[in-house]
């Protein structure tokens, strides 16, 4: 059996995310023409609290325009790991991918007393 991918529990594993910023942009050359591959972006866990989550967007999610600390979620995140080989063995390295980044569905408010019918 080989392990492609991760699926995270997004909630057990990242908590609450928080845009952080825009990362790097990934730009490759097809047929002698420069093309942009991906996007990246920095996301703040509520749970992961070492380092900031970096998750790549491929080009078609577009670029995303978010106030800093927004509260976002990933649509069908993955995580994958890259290995760098070194001297001494190798380094692994874990990233996130995802379809796209968009802004989290806040609930409606909940009112405590039913309105009175106006007649």
């Amino acid at each position: 059996m080989e392990l492609t991918y991760i699926i995270p529990e997004m909630t057990q594993t990242f908590g609450t995310l928080e845009y952080a910023g825009e990362g790097k942009v990934e730009q490759r050359r097809l047929n002698g023409k420069v093309m942009l591959a991906s996007r990246s972006y920095n996301l703040y866990s509520t749970v992961q609290r070492a380092d900031d989550i970096i998750v790549v967007l491929p080009a078609e999610a577009g670029e995303k325009h978010f106030d800093y600390n927004d509260e976002v979620e990933l649509i069908n995140p993955v995580a994958n790991t890259v290995a760098t080989p070194t001297y001494r063995g190798a380094d692994l390295d874990w990233y996130m991918k995802a379809e796209d980044l968009v802004l989290k569905k806040k609930a409606a408010p909940v009112h405590d007393k039913p309105r009175k019918e106006q007649r």
